[in-house]
Formats: structure tokens, C-alpha cells, sequence
């Protein structure tokens, strides 16, 4: 039944396996293979015939990516996790004298492109002056019953390159074998990751891990999703942030605390939102967010100094600058500046009249923060491509920040901006337990009028605050957003190794 769903393509390479058999050959032979050489690390240090003992008896592996048979003698080349190399493999001294016919069959008619091979040998550098393998034995790892995508390449140009992005997405993995610029993309995330982990290591800070499974999905203003937790016989939800968390920790004793938190929410799916995502969040005791300012600039740089060794990044044509400081604007002269309108001291219906004559969508459900931040996100955001931090937001946006010292109604709060989207979101964190939970019960009464996104109250949590939590600054970063930005990337599927993808039919 299964065969009448193979290509036939599929179908060849599933008769050649069992002919291997047949010789006497295992396809999928024990996985020990004595490697001790890499394309990529051979290409970068081989300098010709003074380095022929160096390079003597070199044991490779990898997949198979093109095959020239030239009688006699084949090229063929080979792709490992550094790169690609040149085979050459000589009939003669593969399989000496009876055996030659065996070689025919083998490697000429059973042997496919994206079979994975071990070859055994010494590099030279061939007549065309290319870095090669001069193979002695060979053997084969594995057999490949799905052909690769192809790829061809001429005089340094590609065509026929593997595009598609339902393909890419959904087959991460043939898209890392024929596209090698998408394993540099992932390369330059670790190491993006990594940085970031030198920078907080080396002042202090302590990596921590919290729940992923809550049952209360508290810490931002987003729909979670929702499962059951069959022995306890309560529902359960995935977290849409450990925040939360992270300052009870504070309340601990703990001054400085980080996590690389894996946050889902239950929402749309674009070029910047996935429901699954990564954001780091650290909170710092005895510091505020004007600290916080000032020590995310430094990250930033820092990791773009790591990831691509310079401040600069090149962003669709455009080039944007981490090196610090960045330009700082407070919410209201933004909105004041790009609308023309000063929204200050405007109550609920004033705001939402204000979205109608701006033309900006609204709807019953939202209160005064969601408002002002419709009129932000459709008139201002967009306008902010440069590091850019949008200061001192309405109480009403931000029901877990601290109260502005000197600016009556509004928070002190900040989010970063570049390329026209917020990569971070940070506060001087409320810590006042009678004033958070107010601030919860508001959430409340938004979540009755129909707001999905309003928060739950957390009893622990405000239990927690009644120990005394710290002054505290904390902040959230979006990883892959910030990935995007470092690499280049315009959508954040291409900086997710497996993204969300609909069911295949």
C-alpha cells in the first residue's frame, strides 16, 4: 500500500537498497565511524605539498552532493556539519583487480546524491588547484531513500535554489542540507544566546529555570493556552511569561536572576509572532529602569560586537546601529509627534473618539491602556528603525510597573523599539502589595468586559510581595526578534529552526 505513494524516484532508491543487501553490504551499518578530519577546517588549513604529512590519513564522513564519473575515476563531493569537500576515488585503487566490476556496480549505479558516506584517504590539491580527498577506501553510512532537493550551480551563480517556504519551514531539515546560508543563521543565534549569557554571567547574575506549566498564566497581557492536568484534576496553562516567577526569586534574597524563557500564547501567527517563542528576562534588586536603560544598550552592543563583529547591522538595505547610547522619547510626545494629537489627561471615551477620527479600529472590550496602545502601535511604532527607548507609559498599559516618581498617571516603564518593532519591555517593577493587587482587580474587571488578553490575579504572587520585595528593575527581551535584526532575517520563521505549522493534509 505504501509504494503506490512513493515516486519513482523513491522507488528506484528503495530497489538499489536491496540490491545492496543482496552484495552483502548493510545500508545502515553500526554507527561508529573513527572520524578525525572536517571539510571546512581541511579547506581552511591545508596550504599545498608542504603539508601533504600533516594531512596523510584523514578519515571523513558526510552526505553526498554531486557525483562526476570520469570513467576510470569519479569526483564526487562531500558535505559535512564545516562545509563541503572534493572526493576523488580511483576504480583502480578502491577495488584492485577482480573487484573492478564491483566497484562499477557500487559506486556508479547503486550509490546516490544525499547518501551518507565515510571515506578514508589523503588531500591534495588537484590540477584545477582545489583542496581535495584523495580517497583509499570508502564505505557507505547510510542510504538515502528520499532525493535532495536540487540545487545547481554555474560559474558561481545559483538556480533552482529551494525557495519555498512551506517546504523550508516544514522540512527544517532538508532546507539546512541544500541551503548552508540557513545553518549560518542558526550558528550566529547560539552565539547571539551565548554572549548574552558572558555578559550577565560576568556581572553576577544567576540563570535560574522556572515553571513552564502554571496555573496561572500571569506576568504579561496575553491569551494563553489551556490543557488539564489529569491527577490534580485542575487546569493547567502554558506560560506567557516568567515574570512573575522571577520576582518571587527577588523576594528570596536573590539580587540578580536571568532565565531564557520558552513562552507561549495563544495568538496570531506573522512575519514578527509565533505562538511559541523565547524571551529572556532578568531582574536586578536596588536598581530602577533608567539602570535598566542604560545596561540593555550595553548588552545589545555587546552581543552585535559578538554575533557580527561589528555595532552595525545591515537590515533590509538598511543600516542600524547598536553602538550606545540610543535616542530615548516618552510615549506621549511620540503619539504627539506622529498624530498630532496630545492624549494627555484623556479619559476613556476621549481616547476611544480619538481612534475613530485617527481611523484606527477599537472595540468595547478595551480600556484605556489597550487604546492608547492602538494609537500607538498603528501611527508610531513603524516610525522608530534606529534603537529608539519610548519612555514613561500610562498607568492603565502597565499593571505590574512602578508608579513614575515625578509624573503623576503614568509608569516607569520602557520599550525598546528598532526597525519599527519592540524587541524589549521593561520596568522600575511595582513592589507596593496593596497597590498591585488594585491593579490586578482592574485586570479583572477588563477580563469581564470580554478582554482575553487581561490579567489573572495571582494570590501567591501578591503574597510573595507582602514578604517585601526590593526596589527592583526588570526587563524582557524577544530573542528571536532581536535574532531577526542580527541576521537579517524579515521573518521570524527563518530564525526558528521548526516554527508553527499548520497540519500537513
Amino acid at each position: 500500500m505504501q509504494s503506490q505513494h512513493l515516486s519513482e524516484q523513491e522507488q528506484i532508491r528503495r530497489e538499489k537498497l536491496n540490491e545492496l543487501r543482496q552484495l552483502g553490504m548493510d545500508p545502515y551499518p553500526a554507527p561508529l565511524f573513527p572520524v578525525n578530519a572536517y571539510a571546512g577546517i581541511i579547506k581552511a588549513q591545508y596550504t599545498g605539498a608542504d603539508d601533504t604529512a600533516k594531512f596523510s590519513d584523514v578519515c571523513l564522513a558526510g552526505r553526498i552532493m554531486g557525483v562526476r564519473d570520469m570513467g576510470k575515476a569519479s569526483f564526487a563531493s562531500i558535505q559535512d556539519s564545516t562545509g563541503r569537500i572534493q572526493l576523488y576515488i580511483k576504480r583502480d585503487e578502491i577495488c584492485p583487480g577482480e573487484d573492478k566490476n564491483l566497484y562499477d556496480k557500487i559506486w556508479k549505479h547503486l550509490i546516490d546524491i544525499g547518501d551518507i558516506i565515510g571515506v578514508k584517504g589523503y588531500i591534495f590539491t588537484t590540477k584545477t588547484g582545489e583542496t581535495s580527498v584523495h580517497v583509499r577506501e570508502f564505505t557507505l553510512l547510510n542510504k538515502s531513500l528520499k532525493p535532495l532537493p536540487v540545487v545547481k550551480e554555474k560559474e558561481g551563480e545559483t538556480f533552482d535554489a529551494v525557495t519555498d517556504p512551506e517546504f523550508r519551514y516544514r522540512q527544517r531539515y532538508a532546507d539546512l542540507l541544500v541551503n548552508p546560508q540557513v545553518r549560518d543563521t542558526f550558528v550566529k543565534r547560539t552565539k547571539f544566546i551565548n554572549a548574552i549569557r558572558t555578559f550577565l554571567n560576568d556581572r553576577g547574575a544567576l540563570e535560574v529555570d522556572t515553571p513552564v506549566l502554571q496555573s496561572i498564566p500571569g506576568g504579561a497581557a496575553a491569551r494563553p493556552f489551556t490543557t488539564h492536568h489529569n491527577a490534580l484534576d485542575i487546569p493547567m496553562y502554558l506560560r506567557i511569561a516568567n515574570e512573575l516567577y522571577l520576582k518571587r526569586l527577588i523576594v528570596g534574597g536573590f539580587d540578580w536572576v536571568y532565565e531564557f524563557s520558552r513562552n507561549f500564547r495563544n495568538e496570531g501567527m506573522d512575519r514578527t509572532h509565533n505562538p511559541e517563542f523565547t524571551v529572556l528576562e532578568f531582574y536586578t534588586a536596588y536598581k530602577d529602569y533608567l539602570w535598566m536603560m542604560e545596561t540593555t544598550e550595553q548588552l545589545l552592543e555587546h552581543a552585535a560586537l559578538a554575533v557580527n563583529g561589528s555595532r552595525d547591522v545591515e537590515v533590509e538595505g538598511t543600516v542600524i546601529s547598536f553602538k550606545a547610547p540610543f535616542k530615548r522619547v516618552t510615549m506621549y510626545d511620540a503619539i504627539r509627534e506622529h498624530t498630532g494629537v496630545d492624549i494627555g489627561g484623556m479619559d476613556e471615551d476621549q481616547l476611544r473618539e480619538t481612534c475613530k477620527k485617527l481611523n484606527i479600529p477599537v472595540d468595547k472590550t478595551m480600556g484605556k491602556g489597550k487604546l492608547i496602545d492602538e494609537i500607538f502601535s498603528e501611527k508610531c511604532e513603524h516610525h522608530y528603525i534606529q534603537p529608539t527607548f519610548i519612555t514613561d507609559y500610562p498607568v492603565e498599559m502597565s499593571p505590574l510597573t512602578k508608579k513614575h516618581r515625578s509624573k503623576p498617571d503614568l509608569v516607569e516603564r520602557f520599550e525598546l523599539m528598532v526597525n519599527g518593532k519592540e524587541i524589549a519591555n521593561a520596568y522600575s517593577e511595582l513592589n507596593d502589595p496593596i497597590e498591585q493587587r488594585e491593579r490586578f482587580e482592574e485586570q479583572v474587571k477588563l477580563m469581564e468586559r470580554g478582554d482575553h488578553e487581561a490579567m489573572f490575579i495571582d494570590h501567591d504572587f501578591l503574597r510573595a510581595l507582602e514578604y517585601g520585595m526590593p526596589p527592583t528593575a526588570g526587563i524582557g527581551l524577544g530573542i528571536d526578534r532581536i535574532c531577526m535584526l542580527l541576521t537579517n532575517q524579515t521573518s521570524i520563521q527563518d530564525v526558528l529552526l521548526f516554527p508553527m505549522m499548520r497540519p500537513e493534509q
